[in-house]
């Protein structure tokens, strides 16, 4: 092997061609991609299964085309909601809004929530 041989990043195959070349096909460049792109960390793939059932919890509980509803927070722990993770928080003069997505809810008095979903 010459000492300025290129290999490809994938398979360490000898490049050849181009300079700039670093695989020696689409097959080595996605393969290369796709374990580079890939949710490696286990935590990662906990949170986002976890917010993606609250997401589905939160759009079930909701009636179609209603925008809020008010329902007792037991409602939302009946069906395993985990009020730990959420994607995003709006602070209004009515109160602190939890959303996971588009979907999300309003503490109120005595342990109830308003529900609401995002204007599209």
């Amino acid at each position: 092997m010459e000492r300025n041989e290129r290999l490809c990043l994938c398979c360490q195959k000898a490049l050849k061609g181009r300079i700039d070349k670093k695989f020696c096909d689409d097959n080595c460049r996605n393969n290369y991609n796709n374990v580079q792109n890939s949710d490696r960390n286990n935590y990662v793939r906990s949170v986002n299964t976890i917010l993606r059932k609250n997401r589905r919890i939160l759009e079930e509980l909701l009636p179609q085309g209603e925008r809020t509803m008010n329902v007792p927070k037991q409602k939302l722990r009946d069906k395993a909601y985990d009020f730990n993770y959420h994607t995003n928080q709006l602070q209004t003069q009515k109160g602190l809004y939890v959303f996971c997505y588009e979907y999300g809810f309003l503490p109120l008095e005595n342990d109830w929530l308003m529900l609401v979903k995002k204007k599209e």
